[in-house]
């Protein structure tokens, strides 16, 4: 029982439904223990790298015999819209995307139709009074808590080897009745296997597009031949304001542009513009946009253009892959819209063989889904091993798991940057593994550095005082890209910041500071973004 009141005492500033959850977990974990070694206190049994039977880490789903609806067809054949109606018409519910613009478009159509919803993200929370629904980004969702309904959007993400396992969590541990998972068909046969060794009842639903999408034989050779409602995309920050300089310098059009850098709110406004360049009172008619126009984002766009179809996907330059082409290939069209039938071609003519076959083809059917050791885990493993080094307790994880053939096990090389800064630091298992969950990204130096100033100000000081570490009143309008990176980046820091101060209330008390400072980065670059034109 010592090691249970000292991971209490470490949990105790952690959001209340984490925290009984995380307390409910160690306690079963702690009980078997006790049952497996009353006989035999010297003979070790546990073995903490089996993670082969990871629905058992679920017990209140596993009370349920759950029906799992799965609608599987391409973008824009309205699987989603069916998920939802469903979702509207249940007591209670849950909504589970991939994205906070997702989670941001549903809590807003459901409260536009008079039912109650709130928005949860890990840096976000808009409750509404009386409440019995909620939409939030997959790693958000509360296991402990029974709902009539549920949905779980882009499901085929379950593949995805950095944020798989939290599609597999939310798989195997929502409690609800009804289950409605909505993604790409090769998710299918593997949904089916993982859900073998649960008592669901499981029924597959397929759609059709709702419009037709033509893969045009010629390519769009020249900038001169764009047109209104035109969306060109590329996968670069360089190369998206070179094609809009290019398009604009022809003076027949004014472009928005998307990428996934940018603030999620500015995306949403430029996602806006893009829509409204169908209007004709409406100068921005055309889009230029990274593969972040694949989810998230409902535009009206009559024909996609890839610049390209390579990508540099943070360890090398490849070719895109089936599902990433017909993800962002499906965005061209939309049923009811003033483009309701789509094109898609490229402007490398080399590069239409590809284009055509990617979207001639059924995307390869997901073999496994990603998996990762509960906090339960990883704690009583330190304590049986007497290590409170969360590098190496990851890396043996990542080394040594037993799992079974349907999972792999998450890539931990970001989790293991962070685990190697915090390490260093006088702080408990649980508030390392709370900084390595962290929404940071290591690779840019502004938002690392910013992550290491946080945890050595809350380890040194027990709180963290955002007006110590950032000066407010200091930013500008960027003049050039080098220094848009950096107010990116800044933006990054400052939400970072504000997910911490929600599982660390008291230690990170300037949220507000923290909130107004981004509302301020948001202007400053959607200022840039319009000056750009």
């Amino acid at each position: 029982m010592g090691m249970l009141l000292e991971f209490v005492k470490q949990d105790k500033m952690v959001p209340f439904h984490q925290h009984l959850e995380l307390r409910f977990r160690i306690l079963v974990g702690v009980c078997s223990w006790i049952r497996q070694f009353s006989s035999s206190s010297s003979t070790l049994k546990i073995d903490f790298m089996d993670l082969t039977r990871p629905h058992t880490w679920y017990p209140n789903a596993r009370k349920k015999s759950r029906k799992v609806i799965v609608h599987v067809g391409p973008t824009n054949s309205g699987k989603t819209h069916h998920a939802l109606k469903r979702l509207e018409s249940s007591s209670s519910g849950i909504y589970c995307g991939p994205l906070r613009l997702l989670a941001w478009e549903v809590a807003k159509r459901l409260n536009k139709a008079k039912i109650p919803c709130d928005m949860i993200t890990g840096q976000e929370r808009e409750e509404i009074d009386g409440a019995k629904h909620k939409a939030m980004t997959v790693e958000m969702a509360d296991v402990t808590l029974d709902y009539h309904c549920a949905v779980i959007d882009e499901i085929q993400m379950l593949g995805c080897r950095t944020r798989g396992f939290s599609f597999t969590r939310a798989l195997l541990g929502i409690s609800a009745d009804e289950l409605h998972l909505c993604g790409d068909p090769s998710a299918v046969p593997l949904i089916q296997e993982i859900l073998k060794v649960t008592r669901d009842d499981i029924e597959v639903q397929s759609y059709e597009r709702l419009s037709p999408l033509v893969a045009l034989d010629v390519p769009v050779r020249s900038c001169s031949d764009i047109k209104t409602g035109d969306c060109i995309v590329t996968f670069s920050r360089r190369k998206i304001y070179k094609l809009k300089r290019h398009i604009e310098n022809g003076g027949k059009h004014l472009c928005s542009v998307v990428y996934g850098s940018l603030p999620p709110e500015t995306r949403t406004r430029q996602g806006l513009q893009a829509t409204m360049f169908n209007d004709a009172t409406n100068e921005f008619d055309v889009l230029v946009a990274s593969d972040a126009i694949g989810m998230g984002l409902n535009l009206n766009i009559s024909r996609i253009i890839f610049s390209t179809l390579k990508k540099f996907d943070g360890m090398e330059e490849r070719d895109l892959t089936v599902p990433e082409v017909k993800q962002i290939a499906g965005r061209a069209g939309r049923f009811g819209s003033k483009f309701p039938d789509g094109e898609v071609t490229c402007m490398d003519v080399n590069d239409l063989p590809l284009l055509h076959s990617s979207l001639k083809s059924p995307s390869p059917v997901l073999e496994r889904a990603g998996l990762f050791p509960t906090f339960d885990l990883l704690f009583m493993y330190s304590r049986l091993h007497l290590t409170q080094s969360l590098y190496q307790i990851l890396e043996h994880f990542e080394e040594n798991a037993k799992l079974s053939s349907n999972y792999f096990i998450t890539d931990c090389e970001a989790m293991l940057k962070v685990a190697a800064v915090v390490d260093e630091l006088p702080l408990g298992l649980h508030d390392k593994f709370l900084f390595v969950t962290s929404p940071v990204d290591m690779n840019d130096d502004i938002s690392s550095q910013g992550l290491i100033q946080f945890a050595q100000s809350y380890a040194k000081q027990g709180k963290v005082q955002l007006r110590e570490i950032f000066t407010p009143g200091t930013l500008q309008v960027p003049q050039s890209q080098t220094a848009l990176k950096e107010l990116e980046s800044i933006y990054k820091v400052l939400d970072l910041y504000g997910w911490l101060s929600f599982r660390l209330e008291d230690s990170f008390p300037d949220r507000e500071v923290a909130l107004t400072q981004m509302a301020i980065c948001r202007m400053l670059i959607e200022r840039f973004l319009e000056t750009a034109a």
